[in-house]
């Protein structure tokens, strides 16, 4: 299966509004009824996906000085496909000046025998903010996984903020203390924008500085909850996020 949705946000009359909404099952965007002055839309997974062979890229545009959130509703399965082929999601991210986007998928659980690629590009302008979260769970409960590598590239204006690949679902690696150390779940959180910050750290979290205003949460877990927990965390070693009190990040 091959898909591609597309989503485009800009302002009109001071306020964000939706210009373009293109879903391809199994990506079907759902916008949310207005509770305040960003666009809110759900990200659903309306067939069984990404089985593999699947190819499924994901297009948002957000226009100068729009604020658009994002979000998903169930946790996505990666299956294995026939003839053990692989499947791959993109998803690519514009943000113009002034604009401001959170996207923030479920977890992405990686069964077993799965082969899975996820990419994620991001092109921000310098004064643009973006706020995005991974969470990936290595296989259902009792199951060993599949195997996953998963990217991310951001660049602010012409700067480059994050570039970084992980593969997991390999024993020995993913038990050494380099990698997971064991740990059934990896969460990561990038704030894009937000203020400076210090490096700082506990136990199996940590927040790690940016070129730009901003930081990288990480996070390591045995289950999805603790992972959202560690990441609160890390949060809460900021005093303020894209303007607002850090409980208000969820």
């Amino acid at each position: 299966m091959k898909a591609h949705a597309r989503l485009v946000a800009e302002v009109a009359g001071g306020r964000t509004v939706l210009r373009e909404l293109k879903s391809m099952a199994p990506l079907t965007l759902v916008p949310r009824r207005r509770s305040g002055p960003a666009a809110q839309v759900h990200l659903v997974n309306s067939a069984t996906s990404p089985l593999g062979g699947d190819e499924l890229v994901l297009e948002v545009f957000v226009g100068p000085g729009a604020d658009l959130r994002l979000s998903g509703v169930a946790a996505t399965l990666a299956l294995p496909g026939p003839a053990a082929a692989a499947s791959r999601s993109s998803v690519r991210v514009e943000v113009g000046a002034g604009g401001s986007l959170a996207y923030l998928p479920e977890p992405t659980v990686v069964t077993a025998r799965a082969r899975h690629t996820a990419e994620l590009v991001a092109t921000l302008d310098e004064t643009a903010r973006f706020r995005t979260r991974e969470v990936l769970v290595l296989g259902r409960a009792g199951e060993a996984p599949g195997r996953l590598t998963t990217s991310q590239r951001v660049t602010s204006g012409a700067r480059p903020v994050l570039d970084q690949t992980l593969t997991v679902g390999d024993p020995a690696l993913d038990a050494s203390v380099a990698v997971l150390a064991g740990h059934r779940v990896l969460a990561t959180e990038l704030l894009v924008g937000d203020e400076v910050v210090e490096p700082s750290s506990g136990d199996w979290w940590a927040v790690t500085p940016l070129p730009v205003a901003g930081c990288l949460i990480t996070a390591l877990a045995p289950d999805a909850v603790t992972a959202e927990e560690l990441l609160g965390r890390g949060r809460c070693h900021r005093s303020l996020a894209f303007g607002v009190a850090p409980q208000a990040l969820t």
